[in-house]
C-alpha cells in the first residue's frame, strides 16, 4: 500500500466551503482521476483519506493538508496533476509527496495567519498589537453547542505584527493587514478569537469583517519563530532512497504506473 501527502488551498469564494462540502468534492474527484484507493473495512467501506487541521469555514488557506492510501503505486506529480484538474478551481492540488516518515499530525503544531482589515487604519492596528502582545493574558468568549465558554486567546499566539505591504483595494480606503503565528494548542484559539482579543484589549473593531487567510502550517520552531514545511521530511526520505542499477531511485521506480498489455 502506498501513501501519498497533498497539500491543497481554499481561494476565492471557495473559502466559504465547509470542510463536509469539501470531502464530497475531493472523493468525487478521487473517482473521476480514477485513483486505486484503499478503502476501509466494514458494512461501508470508505476510501482511506486522513484529513489534518482542516481551516474553518469561511477562512482562506494556502495550506491544507491531507493523506490518501492507494492500492497500486502511482506517480505523486502525476497523481497531483490529475486530482487538480478534477477539482473547482480555488480547490487546488498544489503539492504531493510520498509519505516516507510517520506522523504528519504531530508536525502540524503552529499556523501563520494573514487578516485583512477593511476601514482599519495601519496604525490603529498596531496600536492593537502592541496592545495585545502586552496583555499577560487575553480572555475572550466563544459560544459552543454546551454554552459560553471563556478561555485565554493570548497565549497561544506567538508573534502578531502589522504587515506593511499595500493590500488590494481602493487606495482612498484604509486597510490593514495582521500577520499572525498561532500554536494548536486545547482549547484551539482561531483567528476570530484574536480578533475579540484586540476587540478586548484596544477596541479594535473592523466595520466589515476580516478576510483571514491560512499561509501556512507545519512545526512551530520557537528558537527562530518560524512554521516549517510539514511535507520536508518526507521530501528528504524520497531524495534519500537508495538508487537502484539504472540510477533511478528505489522511490520513483516504485511510483511510476505499472505498464498495460500483454507480458
Amino acid at each position: 500500500m502506498q501513501r501519498i501527502r497533498l497539500r491543497y488551498t481554499k481561494r476565492g469564494r471557495l473559502r466559504f466551503t465547509s470542510h463536509r462540502d469539501f470531502q464530497r468534492a475531493f472523493e468525487r474527484a478521487l473517482r473521476r482521476a480514477e485513483v486505486p484507493m484503499a478503502y476501509s473495512a466494514g458494512f461501508t467501506p470508505h476510501p482511506k483519506v486522513s484529513y489534518a487541521n482542516a481551516a474553518p469555514t469561511g477562512t482562506g488557506s494556502e495550506a491544507e493538508y491531507l493523506e490518501i492510501a492507494l492500492t497500486e503505486a502511482r506517480d505523486p506529480g502525476r497523481l497531483r496533476e490529475l486530482l487538480d484538474e478534477s477539482l473547482p478551481d480555488g480547490l487546488d492540488i498544489v503539492d504531493a509527496v510520498e509519505a516516507r516518515t510517520p506522523g504528519l499530525a504531530d508536525r502540524l503544531t503552529a499556523s501563520v495567519w494573514e487578516l485583512r482589515l477593511d476601514g482599519v487604519a495601519p496604525e490603529d492596528a498596531e496600536r492593537a498589537a502592541g496592545a495585545f502582545r502586552s496583555a499577560e493574558t487575553v480572555e475572550v468568549q466563544r459560544m459552543t453547542k454546551n454554552g459560553v465558554r471563556t478561555f485565554d486567546a493570548r497565549a497561544a499566539v506567538a508573534h502578531l505584527q502589522t504587515h506593511h505591504d499595500r493590500a488590494d483595494g481602493p487606495i482612498d480606503q484604509p486597510c490593514a493587514i495582521l500577520r499572525l503565528v498561532v500554536r494548536h494548542v486545547t482549547p484551539a484559539v482561531r483567528p476570530d478569537d484574536v480578533l475579540s482579543g484586540l476587540r478586548a484589549v484596544a477596541d479594535l473593531a473592523p466595520p466589515v469583517p476580516a478576510a483571514v487567510t491560512r499561509l501556512a502550517q507545519g512545526l512551530f520552531d520557537e528558537e527562530t519563530g518560524t512554521v516549517t514545511d510539514p511535507l520536508a521530511p518526507d521530501r528528504e526520505a524520497v531524495a534519500a532512497a537508495p538508487a537502484d542499477r539504472s540510477g533511478a531511485s528505489v522511490t520513483a521506480a516504485a511510483t511510476a504506473p505499472v505498464p498495460e498489455g500483454p507480458a
